[in-house]
């Protein structure tokens, strides 16, 4: 016990040297930080973001921060602007600076067992927010926080499959994918695949990257329609790519939700008055909102309670009266 203390005193003081001077360290700044009060009862975390590509992610983003700042945790934040090795560059330097506690939501799934050796061998606890690692040694990290990108693949193709339950007519599915090799773009594809396929008039005619950005779903879905003229349904893997596409349904001359029905993930507010609007057919929720469950998990970890290996957010789907309902108070 007194060598944890000391170990927390150490970590406290090495966040107030480094703060004074001003530099994150290659981790960027400190954003959502706040004093903690605790003395050596004081907890730094190190947490990698994997940018800021969306409204989700930005609503993510701000979730940890407010949560970190009123659980009196110490917040070192840096952006990693989508990019892999800027997060091992972060990772790295929260190791040198001897945090208590690291947390990331990895760019992608593979490549990460290096750097999280890295931080084991320095006694130092990583838990996974959003996205999960691929990693067959789950001694790793304590424990992965984040939705069931799965089952929201289930969902969508759930809806869509009772949508069409009537008809025999093939039914043509455009579909936008996240990053490639994200976990969510993986695994929301994967659900999606499993439900549909067990019906072989659905049928993917096109499918491709749009990054998770509402620009990239805008630029792949005017060539999709380019190069797709019959297309009966867009899946988007988040409801930035589908705002996108549904601009470039529109300056084809086309009506999104009517002549188009989208189905997209996330439930941004943005997303919401799209589905409210009619221009959306039927969204499946992913909520940003993990901070409090991430703070919680690091304050059990580091008092050396046993935390589930895997612990998934509570989500819902929603239809277009759904989203009028409950519009005026989405908090993101």
């Amino acid at each position: 016990m007194l060598k944890r203390i000391s170990a927390l005193v150490l970590a406290g003081l090495t966040a107030m040297s480094v703060a004074a001077c001003g530099s994150g360290g290659g981790s960027g700044s400190s954003g959502g930080g706040g004093d903690s009060g605790g003395g050596g009862d004081s907890i730094t975390m190190g947490f990698s973001q994997v940018g800021a590509e969306s409204g989700w992610r930005t609503a993510n983003t701000k979730s940890v921060q407010d949560s970190a700042k009123n659980a009196g945790v110490t917040l070192k934040f840096s952006d990693a602007q989508q990019k892999q090795e800027n997060q091992i560059k972060a990772i790295r330097s929260y190791i040198q600076q001897k945090v208590d506690i690291i947390a990331f939501s990895p760019v992608v799934e593979s490549g990460w067992d290096t750097v999280l050796k890295e931080a084991k061998g320095a006694n130092i606890p990583v838990i996974l927010t959003d996205r999960a690692v691929d990693s067959q040694d789950t001694s790793l990290y304590k424990t992965f926080l984040g939705s069931d990108f799965i089952e929201e693949g289930k969902k969508a193709g759930q809806w869509l499959v009772e949508e069409y339950k009537d008809g025999t007519d093939p039914v043509n599915i455009v579909e936008l994918q996240g990053t490639t090799g994200s976990a969510p773009a993986n695994d929301r594809k994967a659900g999606f695949a499993e439900v549909i396929g067990a019906d072989p008039k659905f049928k993917v005619v096109a499918s491709q990257t749009g990054d998770f950005t509402r620009a990239k779903g805008k630029e792949v879905m005017e060539a999709f329609l380019k190069s797709t003229p019959d297309i009966d349904v867009l899946y988007a893997h988040n409801d930035d790519m589908g705002l996108g596409a549904i601009e470039a349904i529109e300056g084809a001359g086309k009506v999104p939700g009517q002549d188009i029905k989208i189905i997209t993930v996330d439930a941004v507010k943005d997303g919401m008055q799209a589905l409210a609007d009619g221009k959306i057919n039927y969204i499946v929720e992913c909520s940003p909102l993990l901070g409090p469950q991430l703070m919680d998990l690091a304050k059990k970890v580091l008092n050396g309670e046993q935390v589930p290996p895997r612990v998934v957010t509570e989500e819902t789907t929603f239809t277009q009266e759904q989203a009028k309902q409950v519009l005026s108070t989405r908090q993101y």
